[in-house]
């Protein structure tokens, strides 16, 4: 099972890197007609495998730099979901102290993995997925003083035992609508088609939206975004990824809330727990080749 896991989600990986990335969807008057019913969309951006524990050109202090100060809007905050004991990330002293800056700059902490690795939980035993559960919410909530809400199985993967080992430790899956596929972080890490990438995955999300798939969270539709802020490719770009996901909006007749991402904590918070599958045998909907990896080995 472990075999066949791993060699599913290197091939996930290379198909997502290919550029094989089709045209999207066509808006047809049906859709755009039912779009006028809907609220606006408001781009919830998360970013997964931090902190980076670079002391060169740190790529998760330049994300947070830029979602900070950008032309697109200023101060927008984002979910971090962490790896709080891989040497290159949370386990490292840098990478301890730039979860502190996240922290302090008003973003979420969540939780991701506590192994040394990028390791899934499905292959954890009960006692070693207790501890890595017990022992990330812990390290986390020496920052923010409360244990996590929300996780991020790696690789998107969950079944029935570790979905509730989540709700024992108190935290909600959220997975995401968007994907830069930027999880490749050594070697070639580029994305010469993100545009391609997110204007076509938008056109997919456009027609759930239309068909009152998404919830309303406070007035807005939260549309949930996963980056990789330990990629520097995506750190070098992420202020091109905000216009982007501007222009995938306008691209794709999808209209944007005065204020199209997160600026405020607990109103971010809220949205994204709205956002969380609630029943481990819930029907979930991954961009790309994922949802048909996991569709009959996750639940």
């Amino acid at each position: 099972m472990k075999s066949l896991a791993a060699a599913t989600a290197l091939f996930a990986l290379a198909l997502s890197l290919s550029g094989c990335i089709g045209a999207p969807i066509t808006l047809t008057p049906t859709t755009q007609e039912r779009l006028q019913a809907q609220a606006p969309i408001r781009f919830l951006l998360t970013f997964d495998d931090g902190p980076s524990a670079s002391g060169y050109n740190n790529p998760s202090r330049s994300v947070v730099a830029d979602l900070a100060h950008n032309p697109v809007l200023p101060g927008i905050k984002a979910v971090f979901f962490l790896q709080t004991e891989a040497y290159r990330s949370g386990g490292s002293s840098r990478g301890r102290k730039t979860m502190e800056r996240e922290f302090a700059a008003g973003h979420l902490l969540a939780f991701h993995t506590a192994t040394t690795f990028h390791t899934n939980h499905r292959w954890l035993n009960d006692t070693e997925l207790e501890r890595t559960l017990t022992v990330g919410a812990a390290a986390i909530a020496s920052i923010t003083g409360t244990p996590p809400v929300l996780v991020r199985p790696p690789f998107w993967n969950y079944d029935k035992r570790t979905f509730a080992a989540y709700q024992r430790h108190g935290m909600q899956v959220l997975l995401t609508d968007l994907s830069a596929n930027d999880g490749k972080i050594w070697g070639f890490n580029g994305s010469p088609r993100r545009r391609a990438n997110l204007y076509r995955q938008l056109s997919v999300v456009r027609e759930r939206i239309a068909l009152g798939e998404l919830p309303s969270v406070e007035g807005v539709i939260p549309v949930v975004v996963t980056f990789h802020d330990i990629n520097r490719y995506t750190a070098r770009h992420m202020q091109e990824y905000l216009q982007i996901l501007m222009d995938s909006a306008r691209i794709n007749g999808v209209k944007t809330a005065a204020e199209p991402f997160y600026t405020d904590t607990a109103m971010l918070e809220r949205a994204a727990l709205a956002r969380t599958v609630k029943d481990v045998n819930e029907e979930v909907h991954l961009p790309g080749v994922w949802n048909w990896i996991w569709d009959t080995d996750s639940h």
